[in-house]
């Protein structure tokens, strides 16, 4: 096939020779507002090195599933070294562990303990916030962070129930079946929701489609954890109040309503003790944030709360008869749970779908929290394989009586302040975790109820982050729109729901942005040969005879139409505003194709369509550096003869520069 211009070079065989006329423009320079720079070069538009479908198929899925090139490490090294790096890849552990010394463990002992204080409180309140038995919450706290501490490759991570997931759970099994009527039925279904959890974040790792969970935006998530912070705490009323009886649903109205349809059952007492050690909660926290130094009170403030308030309880239990308490918890290791699992069944689907829904929403704060303290530290951890590594925690979980875990916020800031050095802190925390079991539980007895309602409380109130939202209200409505969303569709709606609408309102802004890409009108800078937007730049100028357009997004079959009719109205607008202004006539339309990254059948035809349309009005259309997949795919289409000697060109200048010589030199009767 021939190519229609002899600036167009085909690299399939050699390499293109960029230069290949030179310009004199300083005859022109007054009347284009260029750049008098002396003689202006105009350069080859080259097409990409030619590949076979194959090649070009290959490197498109190593483009989606292998950006980061993980398996980088393995080229060049003997059949030994790629053993060892393919038992460092898949088991961090002996990555880690050859060179672990006393130093490390001195911190990572430190730290471990640090964060149990809170995580065992915090792990029997979200198994209340999930409706499952305390004890099951501190079974989670143990199996998973020895699991991940062979497979995770996070120093700070901190593993463990968290409270949106525990109340995602809760709020979707709660829906159908009753945890008091049906308490056994209920927990099979939470082991099973975790298996599913599990399987389904293993399965986006290995698979490499860690890029699904990048539906859930920031947006989203801001409004979404705020509303099921805002859910959560009004939730809890019921503990700090005493109530016995209380609503089961999650939204705003029927939990306010059932707090004030349920006044006779409110205890003095344990609104008393709940306020006083909330509010100490939240000052220790406050403190805390204000001083990161000082991390350590907020972090043993829970343990101690528990400490105290079960003391107190203790000691005055013949005049607490208000108080509710945990009772007892069984001593010893988490039980088997593999004959639990309901794998059949009416509730099957219920149970497949709170697990994709909890374990998407766990995987969001584990990768997300993972990263954080990364790029905290300067060092990179590979997405895809923490999804399979929390995915098959998750797995083990289901079968030693575990419900959904992931990587803590709040945990984790505390295990990275106090100083952790690597993963072995989740084994210290664990070992904590396994005494308590063994050996401390009937010390909870006389544990109030209350008290994990105050830690719960102290725990989500942290999520409702009012800067972030404020932030993406001067930035972006849109993103401020599918916040609002999330947060009221919680609220009013339930949880699942409300998260659904903010995933379909930041798709619809997706789909907006494809659809109705940005386009705009360029003006030179005087004195330089840079084209920028009119509207952003005053000093920008036009191009007498030129109208220059750009178009900031790849040319599809979805915006194909709206771009020719955008681009016509741009021309009809120009027009206007030249007729208006008593300018020069248009004669030539520059599309400016710097940002197009690519372009299908649809969008060739379109180009095809909208050349066609200004020739008839004696308009011509030059297109301006298009990229190598463009370029390859207008060469194969035929589409570059159809353009001529004078229409595809590398630069906007050079395209300005070249036709105004043209212009100069021929008649204009003949142009």
């Amino acid at each position: 096939m021939g190519l229609s211009s002899n600036r167009v070079e085909d690299l399939s065989g050699h390499a293109c020779n960029e230069t290949i006329v030179t310009i004199s423009t300083t005859t022109t320079t007054t009347e284009l507002q260029i750049s008098s720079n002396p003689p202006f070069e105009v350069h080859r538009v080259c097409l990409p090195p030619h590949k076979t479908t194959l090649q070009k198929l290959r490197q498109r899925l190593l483009e989606v599933f292998f950006p980061d090139d993980p398996l980088h490490k393995f080229k060049n090294q003997t059949w030994l070294m790629k053993l060892v790096l393919g038992l460092q890849f898949f088991f961090p552990v002996f990555e880690w562990g050859p060179q672990y010394n006393l130093k490390l463990l001195r911190a990572d002992i430190i730290s471990g303990l640090t964060i149990a204080s809170l995580a065992i409180p915090q792990g029997i309140s979200y198994a209340k916030l999930a409706n499952l038995p305390p004890i099951v919450g501190l079974y989670s706290s143990f199996v998973p962070p020895l699991i991940y501490s062979v497979l995770g490759s996070s120093k700070h991570l901190a593993v463990g129930p968290v409270s949106i997931a525990s109340l995602v759970m809760g709020t979707m099994l709660s829906e159908a079946v009753s945890y008091t009527e049906e308490p056994v039925l209920y927990l099979q279904l939470a082991f099973t929701a975790t298996l599913f959890a599990g399987l389904f974040q293993a399965s986006l790792g290995f698979f490499r489609l860690g890029f699904i969970i990048d539906f859930l935006s920031k947006a989203t998530l801001v409004g979404f954890m705020a509303g099921a912070a805002v859910i959560v705490s009004l939730q809890q009323l019921k503990g700090l109040l005493g109530i016995v009886h209380f609503t089961s649903q999650m939204q705003i109205i029927p939990v306010l309503s059932s707090v004030f349809q349920h006044k006779d059952e409110w205890s003095w007492q344990t609104i008393v003790m709940g306020v006083c050690f909330l509010a100490f909660l939240l000052t220790t926290r406050q403190i805390s944030t204000r001083n990161p130094k000082l991390f350590w009170l907020s972090a043993a403030s829970p343990l101690a709360s528990v400490i105290l308030s079960t003391l107190v309880v203790a000691l005055l239990k013949s005049n607490a008869h208000g108080i509710q308490t945990i009772g007892h918890l069984q001593k010893g290791l988490n039980p088997p749970s593999l004959n639990m699992l309901y794998l059949s069944g009416p509730y099957l689907p219920l149970a497949i779908k709170t697990g994709i829904v909890s374990g998407i929403l766990a995987l969001t704060e584990g990768i997300a929290v993972g990263r954080t303290f990364a790029a905290l530290r300067n060092y990179q951890i590979d997405g895809n394989k923490e999804m399979m590594a929390i995915g098959l925690m998750n797995m083990a979980g289901s079968c030693s009586s575990c419900y959904v875990t992931t990587g803590s916020f709040s945990r984790s800031a505390v295990n990275y302040n106090a100083g952790a050095q690597t993963v072995f802190s989740n084994i210290i925390m664990a070992t904590a975790v396994l005494i308590t079991l063994l050996f401390l539980m009937p010390l909870f007895y006389y544990t109030p109820i209350v008290i994990l309602a105050a830690i719960i409380i102290t725990a989500v109130i942290g999520l409702i982050d009012y800067q972030a939202a404020f932030r993406l209200w001067k930035v972006d409505k849109l993103d401020f729109l599918a916040c609002l969303c999330s947060f009221f569709g919680v609220l009013f709606i339930s949880v699942p729901l409300g998260l659904a609408i903010a995933v379909g309102v930041s798709v619809f802004k997706i789909l907006l942005h494809v659809t109705r890409p940005n386009t705009s009108v360029l003006g030179n800078i005087p004195g330089t040969q840079v084209y920028q937007n009119l509207s952003r730049y005053r000093t920008a100028v036009r191009i007498p005879s030129f109208l220059i357009l750009a178009v900031e997004a790849p040319i599809y079959f979805a915006n194909s139409t709206y771009l020719k009719e955008r681009i016509l109205r741009w021309i009809r607008e120009e027009e206007e505003w030249i007729v208006s202004n008593k300018e020069t006539a248009i004669k030539c339309v520059i599309i400016d194709m710097t940002a197009v990254s690519s372009i299908d059948s649809s969008g060739i035809d379109t180009i095809c369509e909208l050349r066609k349309t200004l020739n008839k009005r004696s308009l011509k259309l030059v297109l301006a550096n298009p990229v190598g997949n463009v370029m390859e795919k207008l060469h194969q289409s035929s589409t570059l003869e159809a353009f001529g000697l004078n229409g595809i060109y590398l630069t906007v200048s050079e395209a300005v520069a070249d036709i105004s010589s043209l212009w100069k030199s021929e008649p204009e009767s003949n142009i």
